[in-house]
């Protein structure tokens, strides 16, 4: 009886998410558009050629400083429910998220951009790795093969320079890790609570933004060597940063509800859809260069993409056919069964009704 009233929560939280007006295809696009929106932004506020602002883990400071505005705002106009989750798992899972942020600009300031790019490729077999470590889950041998398409795929258009030194391996793999264990994190919490996705977010994202506003600073200047207080802000530079927090909170709100949605693995597989975006929107915007290796690589990756989800709608088929199949098949007892062998037949079959 928990188990079935816990299902029901669950599909009525995916429901309301829905009721929002979001679907299934509007959350993967509002993901991509977001996520492809806050590259091009974070490269104009961050680079040389545009206002040089470094600060990575501060800006993302500021991201969820938005995003629990936004928040605590839909809450208090009474546009979503607040429902109660404990600290304690609140805490746990920005202590990863924090790590994750703070582990991937470590990663990519001491490793060559290849083997970054290896290192965020390695999160899909990760985080298949700990789904099956922690709650048992397996793939079928299609969406395996999928998955391995898309890897290549990516890695062919993707991977250039590969350098590895010990503490920029050792920072990967805190990275990988973290943030495999991040994404089914935010899956695993909006089923224990039966939370929708932007109350769970809503409830992380002043955690972490007020934990990286306080070591965010001191975690920039160990990575760059720059004080934050000595950054001349200009109206061009305090723009192109409100535009930045204004797609992260769109960012992290599809990526609750994909995850929510979908799982961890489907959001790292078909999330590579934002990197063919990009190499793509460079070529056209930027004039960056697009080998045929690279168009290769990204021709690789969509078909990858489009397997592995025709792979896990076969799979579900397979599993609600299997369910189906299981649910038709007569089940006897035991007691059941030594009545039928009696001679009040009758009261058996009756018995049985």
């Amino acid at each position: 009886m928990m188990n079935s009233s816990k299902s029901m929560s669950e599909k009525s939280d995916k429901k309301d998410d829905k009721k929002g007006g979001v679907s299934d295809m509007g959350a993967w696009a509002m993901n991509i558009i977001s996520s492809v929106g806050i590259i091009m932004a974070n490269k104009q506020v961050m680079s040389a050629a545009g206002y040089n602002y470094r600060f990575a883990t501060t800006l993302t400071a500021f991201h969820f400083s938005v995003t629990a505005g936004v928040g605590y705002i839909s809450s208090a106009l009474g546009y979503s429910i607040s429902k109660h989750v404990p600290f304690k798992d609140l805490f746990l899972f920005s202590l990863v998220s924090n790590t994750s942020i703070v582990a991937m600009n470590l990663s990519l300031m001491l490793n060559s951009v290849g083997f970054y790019q290896i290192a965020k490729l390695s999160m899909i077999p990760s985080v298949c790795v700990l789904e099956w470590i922690l709650h048992g889950k397996t793939y079928t041998r299609e969406v395996k093969a999928a998955v391995f398409v898309v890897m290549i795929g990516v890695g062919v258009c993707t991977v250039t320079d590969v350098n590895v030194n010990f503490s920029g391996f050792m920072a990967a793999v805190v990275a990988v890790i973290s943030t495999s264990l991040q994404q089914i994190y935010i899956g695993a919490l909006q089923k224990k609570h039966s939370c929708g996705s932007f109350e769970l977010l809503s409830k992380t994202a002043p955690i972490q933004a007020a934990s990286l506003i306080m070591i965010g600073p001191f975690v920039d200047y160990f990575l760059i060597g720059e004080n934050l207080l000595k950054y001349t802000y200009t109206s061009g530079a305090i723009f192109f940063i409100l535009l930045s927090c204004t797609l992260a909170v769109f960012c992290n709100v599809s990526q609750y509800l994909c995850i929510g949605r979908f799982s961890a693995v489907t959001f790292q597989v078909l999330g590579h859809m934002k990197t063919v975006c990009v190499l793509t929107l460079g070529w056209i915007l930027f004039d960056s260069v697009l080998t045929g290796k690279n168009m290769m690589g990204m021709f690789m990756a969509v078909v990858g993409m489009i397997t592995y989800s025709w792979a896990v709608e076969v799979a579900k088929t397979q599993a609600a056919k299997m369910a189906t199949m299981k649910v038709k098949e007569p089940s006897f007892r035991e007691e059941d069964v030594s009545l039928l062998k009696g001679d009040d037949l009758e009261y058996g079959k009756s018995d049985m009704e």
